[in-house]
């Protein structure tokens, strides 16, 4: 779209003068009116620029430069291993352990303009898409938050009313308690108080009686009349010192130590909970960034009879253990996987940092984003998601079948459940796809990409490839013996671990030829696992034993 804001020109302005442009110069990279043009075209240092009407101008396109941006050198050459064109000191500084170095010149006499347009059109498509999907992700997640706040406030709110109701109860109880006390107490003085106005009576007629007894004329029974009513008088006395009701009562209460307790605590809370924000990476590598592909797709660059892989170094890791899986992670670290026992993490240079804190006999590993792995337990038929940073278990997938090999790709899990079934999983556990296949052996390996799973069949001497929907698109059969770990390269071709020919094999993408890129002739032993580091051309192999890690340059020209 051409700019609808006027250009002005630039020489004019520069003389504080102003006019709109007319032309454009893409070498000078600015407007020109038809005076300042007319000089433009008649100067000896100009006359060859490249101009065009103002009207066919887009401002949004920066200039192409040809220069490079580290060293303001021509950029006249190509690197295979790292997709990009390169001045001279770029070769000699960064890149001199490339290999297939080519003039920048060839490689654009090959290179398909037009279908590199093509893809990044569709790659911007599929961003576009996605941005569209993640503004309607965010919206859905907003209103998520939002019931889930009312449903924090729900939880609380019934929380209290708990607790409201059990004191409302026991406080019920405890009146019931007292009230009963209470009148026990004082139907026992009632009772009381009715048997002293009795004895008050009896008192009264034995005073009577007491004058009648000392009128007789007999002395003896004067005496024994009044020594019988003492008597009776004395046991009054002492039943009433002996009778508990006569004690005065007091109605009190004997505070429950636990509530002292409970309400220093009570006097010590200053938060009913705690609300946090609980962030999911998203796979931003995966989903949403222009992944770094080759502009150049010419059949030499894929023809896997160009390819060579050299060995730099060996890394000792002294594991010393059997190993099931490897992978490389995006930081440069590795994550090894002792067969059926721990997760361990090395550092770049193979050095032991942790074993990771997941209890249970460990099978395969992948890394979903910077900072999330996911490990496969076939005893337990779990999958665990396991966040680096936080050292903890997000989340246990469980399976209803023995799970093995794990491949993470289009923010979707693969898994090889025993020998007969591939399950494409989201990050929920919700099952996508289940594909039927047949291995002589279980599925430990496997790679997901471009909507294919490519697998290896120890047992049955074979690598097969299916696609996103469950056909069998290969199988590759001739020349391996006991494949184990695989990988692909930038091109889409597999490169396999082949453990009884000792060797280090690829297949091209299409499965019908195969080449040896590396045998025990060059030092490799007991070939087990193997990948890529991020992004890069050069990776690993980890050695049956956990002995040490082989470094590699694969080179595709």
């Amino acid at each position: 779209m051409a700019s609808n804001k006027p250009i002005p020109c630039g020489p004019c302005q520069e003389g504080k003068v102003k006019n709109e442009a007319d032309i454009w110069c893409n070498n000078c990279e600015e407007g020109l009116c038809s005076t300042c043009s007319s000089h433009h075209k008649r100067s000896r240092g100009t006359h060859n620029h490249k101009t065009i009407d103002i009207k066919s101008y887009k401002p949004s396109i920066p200039a192409i430069k040809a220069e490079c941006d580290k060293h303001g050198q021509q950029l006249n050459l190509y690197c295979p291993s790292h997709l990009m064109p390169c001045c001279d000191e770029c070769i000699s500084t960064s890149h001199s352990k490339c290999t297939g170095i080519k003039s920048l010149a060839s490689v654009v006499e090959i290179t398909k303009i037009e279908e590199s347009t093509q893809s990044i059109e569709r790659q911007i498509d599929s961003i576009k898409h996605f941005l569209k999907k993640l503004i309607e992700d965010k919206s859905i997640n907003i209103r998520r938050g939002e019931q889930e706040n009312k449903n924090i406030q729900k939880l609380i709110i019934n929380i209290r009313k708990k607790i409201n109701n059990h004191f409302i109860n026991l406080e019920k109880k405890f009146c019931n308690e007292a009230d009963a006390i209470l009148n026990q107490e004082k139907s026992k003085a009632t009772d009381f108080m009715t048997e002293i106005k009795g004895k008050q009576r009896k008192l009264q007629e034995m005073k009577d009686h007491l004058h009648t007894v000392i009128s007789n004329d007999s002395k003896l029974q004067s005496f024994l009349g009044v020594h019988q009513i003492e008597q009776q008088v004395q046991r009054y006395v002492e039943d009433l010192e002996s009778d508990d009701r006569a004690k005065e009562f007091d109605v009190k209460m004997k505070q429950n130590e636990e509530i002292e307790i409970i309400l220093r605590k009570l006097e010590s809370l200053e938060n009913l909970a705690e609300i946090m924000v609980v962030k999911t990476d998203m796979d931003w590598n995966k989903d949403t960034s222009v992944r770094r592909k080759a502009q150049v797709e010419s059949q030499e660059q894929s023809n896997i009879n160009n390819m060579t892989m050299n060995i730099e170094t060996n890394i000792e890791i002294n594991i010393m253990m059997l190993i099931s899986d490897m992978i490389c992670l995006m930081d440069g670290r590795f994550i090894v996987v002792e067969r059926e026992s721990e997760v361990n993490l090395l550092t770049s240079n193979g050095k032991l940092e942790k074993q990771i804190p997941i209890s249970g006999k460990a099978i395969s590993v992948t890394q979903i984003n910077q900072n999330t792995i996911a490990i496969t337990y076939p005893y337990e038929k779990a999958i665990k998601i396991f966040n680096m940073d936080s050292k903890t278990v997000t989340k246990v997938i469980t399976l209803d079948k023995a799970c093995y090999g794990l491949s993470f790709s289009n923010n979707s899990l693969v898994v090889g459940l025993s020998s007969a079934e591939i399950r494409i999983i989201d990050l929920e556990g919700n099952t996508l796809k289940s594909i039927q296949v047949q291995s002589e052996s279980e599925l430990c390996n496997l790679v997901y990409c471009n909507d294919r799973v490519i697998y290896s069949d120890y047992n049955g001497n074979a690598v097969y490839c299916v696609d996103g929907s469950g056909k069998q698109l290969w199988q590759y059969k001739q020349d391996l013996k006991g494949p184990e770990g695989l990988c692909t390269d930038t091109y889409g071709n597999i490169i396999v671990a082949d453990s009884f020919s000792v060797s280090i094999k690829v297949i091209s993408k299409d499965g019908q030829n195969s080449k040896v890129l590396i045998s025990e002739k060059k030092g490799l032993k007991n070939p087990q696992c193997i990948c890529f580091k991020h992004n890069e051309s050069s990776g690993y192999i980890c050695e049956l034993y956990g002995k040490y890690l082989v470094k590699f340059n694969l080179s595709s020209g």
